[in-house]
């Protein structure tokens, strides 16, 4: 299994407008093969923060979303509304002691 952590920040003007795309993006990819989890969190500490907690069953449906037709539609629409880049950490979960 592939975890992916993807944390924003988005501008303050923009967090109405990323908010109704991320929902719209995250409908889709929920449909997509291997997909088992696309949960999209608002930080407590500060609410133009956002966090996307992914769950994939391979890396290989995971590369496969990244060219998911919606995805290019979702990044076209959400790069001019952050205020910096987004963060991606991509974790798996084999060959490693489980704490």
């Amino acid at each position: 299994m592939i975890y992916v952590v993807a944390t924003t920040q988005v501008k303050p003007e923009s967090r109405d407008a990323y908010i109704a795309g991320a929902k719209a993006c995250i409908a889709e990819t929920r449909k997509e093969k291997g997909c088992i989890a696309y949960e999209n969190h608002i930080s407590i500490n500060d609410p133009n923060t956002f966090v996307v907690v992914e769950r994939w069953e391979t890396r290989e449906d995971l590369n496969a979303h990244a060219r998911a037709p919606h995805m290019k539609v979702w990044r076209e629409l959400s790069t001019p509304l952050k205020a910096s880049p987004t963060v991606i950490e991509i974790i798996s979960d084999g060959k490693v002691e489980k704490f």
